[in-house]
């Protein structure tokens, strides 16, 4: 028996295609830059390198995003702090990579883009791993306070997450010519 897309279903797709409009075009782009890169999904040096600055940086992101098939294997079902340290660490290193770029004004994008790469069980730990990317001295700290601001107190308290996967993963939209 196939299955059937339910009216919710293109409520939810159609509300997450408004949230990323909602984001800067920079920050639209590398979302869909990264998400070719951690889901394998293109040739992103190909596809997003314009010059030799950004070939460097595609390059260390996909040394960075490495880690991502280990850390969605090891995303814990509980809060036990057992299973944080293997799981939590290598999350805390890329999103610094990611937040260093950059290209994520706030934890909006942040939470939209990482949900996306792991999945909609990361989400309990995302306002953590956001919190502690953004407090890191890597980053100026102008940037650190603005990052940190971006993270809501309902985001930061929440008493529950939605096990829902995301519908809609931006890709590469070619330019048309009128």
């Amino acid at each position: 028996m196939g299955t059937q897309a339910r009216p919710a279903d293109g409520a939810m797709a159609l509300a997450e295609m408004k949230e990323f409009a909602s984001f800067p075009a920079g920050t639209q782009r590398y979302i869909r830059r990264s998400l070719d890169i951690g889901l394998d999904r293109e040739n992103a040096m190909e596809r997003w390198s314009r010059d030799m600055v950004e070939a460097a940086s595609i390059r260390a992101q996909i040394r960075v995003y490495e880690r991502l098939d280990p850390i969605r294997a090891l995303i814990p079902d509980d809060s036990g702090l057992d299973a944080v340290e293997p799981f939590f660490t290598p999350l805390l290193i890329i999103s610094a990579f990611d937040l260093g770029q950059d290209r994520l004004p706030g934890f909006g994008a942040y939470r939209f883009l990482y949900e996306r790469l792991l999945g909609p069980d990361v989400r309990p730990w995302l306002p953590a791993a956001f919190c502690g990317a953004a407090a890191l001295p890597h980053l100026h700290p102008e940037r650190r306070r603005i990052l940190l601001q971006s993270l809501s107190e309902s985001a930061a308290t929440a008493a529950g997450w939605s096990g829902r996967g995301p519908s809609f993963y931006p890709e590469w939209v070619e330019k048309v010519t009128l």
